[in-house]
């Protein structure tokens, strides 16, 4: 009787958490496009949502993951809320070191900040993440043909880490070209899904001919 009870008990509890993991999925899906197009404090209200309602929630695309924290700290930044922006980042990148979306974005808070040295590094950090995520799909998946195939994504990064590695670095331009690389990834990856869904929607056709 107690083992059943025992078994009862757990059922409720992961489907409790279950739940509560799907509507954190459904708040970041909601918060995403604001935080790309929209209003950076309506997202940040969907990811603050999201956060409350699993704190260990993380968005999985087939070139990268992105954890709640770095959405949260990503809209922070983008309303202004650079405090805030590294407490959530510095949460997120605890919980992943290697979520490199979430090491840009610290290095632009930094670089905005007094710590530019600090933030350089992280910049430089995250931009060489992602670029070598980008390469290693590109170059050992089925997938990785969808993602920044005219290597967009990839130019800009190569740019911003000479402006990095140069003599007299150009902290404005660096700022602007990660911000950019940055929103230009997220939208890569709703544009990558979409053509991969495509491809094999005609993969399957053409196999019924």
């Amino acid at each position: 009787m107690k083992r059943t009870h025992l078994f009862g008990l757990l059922a409720v509890l992961f489907g409790v958490a279950g739940c509560a993991s799907f509507q954190a999925a459904g708040e970041a899906q909601r918060g995403r496009p604001q935080l790309i197009f929209g209003d950076p404090k309506v997202a940040l209200a969907h990811f603050q949502r999201a956060s409350e309602l699993d704190s260990g929630y993380v968005k999985r695309f087939r070139a990268f993951d992105e954890g709640v924290w770095t959405y949260v700290g990503r809209a922070n930044y983008a309303a202004g809320r650079l405090p805030e922006a590294r407490q959530a980042l510095d949460r997120a990148i605890s919980m992943n070191r290697n979520d490199n979306l979430a090491r840009l974005y610290l290095g632009l808070v930094l670089t905005k900040g007094e710590d530019r040295t600090a933030g350089l590094r992280e910049i430089e950090g995250g931009m060489k993440g992602i670029y070598n995520d980008l390469e290693y799909i590109t170059a050992n998946t089925h997938y990785g043909q969808f993602w920044d195939p005219r290597r967009e994504i990839r130019s800009e990064i190569e740019t911003n880490l000479r402006l990095i590695s140069g003599k007299d670095a150009d902290l404005k331009r660096i700022v602007e070209n990660g911000e950019w690389v940055g929103r230009s990834l997220e939208e890569e990856a709703d544009r990558a899904q979409r053509d991969e869904r495509e491809d094999q929607t005609r993969d399957g056709d053409n196999g019924r001919r």
